[in-house]
């Protein structure tokens, strides 16, 4: 009866700069998957179902950047330092600041766009997030194949707290 509240295909963003070669790769590798065989290397394999979202020459706001911040936390080994603002600024020569804020990262990136790691793809329904890493997306949409595919399964933390389900 409520299975209809739960959204049934996950929702990604690419906030893509076209100057940037590993944002190039991204889109073509994210368009290709919802677009044809996923796995590329099996012809007969459905493609993936995500909404893409473009988001060309525009850095993510102060509170989405909060939120991927906390995506790349969670998903960060144990162990590993706890990703700052600074991991989404790129080695660009005009990047003398370092922001430690959401909020700084947000203002630096609308003033300096090449101050960014491009691409930044993030699965908002699962809270998973790359930051200028190819390597990163290829993990995101490997996960999306193997829920596609039954490997792994919704979890109860996808259901909303407190309601019960028979």
């Amino acid at each position: 009866m409520f299975s209809s509240f739960k959204r049934a295909i996950p929702q990604l963003s690419i906030f893509h700069n076209p100057s940037s070669p590993p944002s190039n790769s991204a889109l073509k590798l994210l368009q290709s998957a919802v677009s044809g065989p996923y796995p590329f290397h099996k012809p007969s394999a459905p493609p993936l179902k995500f909404n893409l979202e473009v988001v060309e020459n525009t850095p993510p706001t102060s509170d989405q950047l909060r939120t991927i911040l906390s995506y790349v936390s969670a998903n960060s080994p144990k162990g590993a330092e706890t990703p700052s603002p600074a991991s989404f600024l790129s080695a660009h020569p005009t990047v003398h600041t370092r922001p430690t804020s959401a909020e700084g990262l947000a203002r630096l990136a609308s003033e300096n766009p090449n101050a960014l790691k491009w691409p930044i793809v993030v699965d908002w329904d699962h809270g998973k997030a790359a930051i200028g890493d190819v390597e990163g997306v290829k993990s995101i949409l490997e996960e999306l194949r193997k829920r596609r595919d039954g490997e792994i399964k919704d979890e109860e933390s996808d259901q909303p707290k407190g309601w019960k389900f028979w």
